[in-house]
């Protein structure tokens, strides 16, 4: 992953900056796939979370995923932006189709 000391992006409302992870070099059999073969990842970390979703009381929606967070998106979700050479795909968070949880 690269480094993300300084993201210059700060979502609004209930949006997410996602870095996508990098699509698989393989087959699940061992075959190596060519870069045009490669899937787009539907799979990243979050790097920046907005504040949340303005309910008609006026109150904030807490979010349901955070920075850090591993989640598995859409194939068509969101946009893809380039901010310092680094590729990252913003959308909301009703795009998150599942967190990715982590067992010991």
């Amino acid at each position: 992953m690269s480094a993300k000391k300084n993201l210059n992006l700060k979502p609004l409302e209930d949006r997410l900056v996602v870095e996508p992870l990098d699509a698989e070099e393989k087959t699940a059999g061992g075959i190596f796939l060519p870069d045009s073969a490669k899937e787009k990842p539907q799979r990243g970390t979050v790097v920046a979370a907005g504040a949340g979703r303005l309910l008609d009381n006026g109150k904030l929606a807490e979010m349901s995923v955070g920075v850090g967070d591993e989640v598995i998106y859409g194939k068509y979700s969101g946009s893809d932006v380039e901010v310092d050479g680094v590729q990252y795909k913003i959308l909301r968070e009703s795009d998150v189709l599942a967190k990715v949880v982590k067992t010991a």
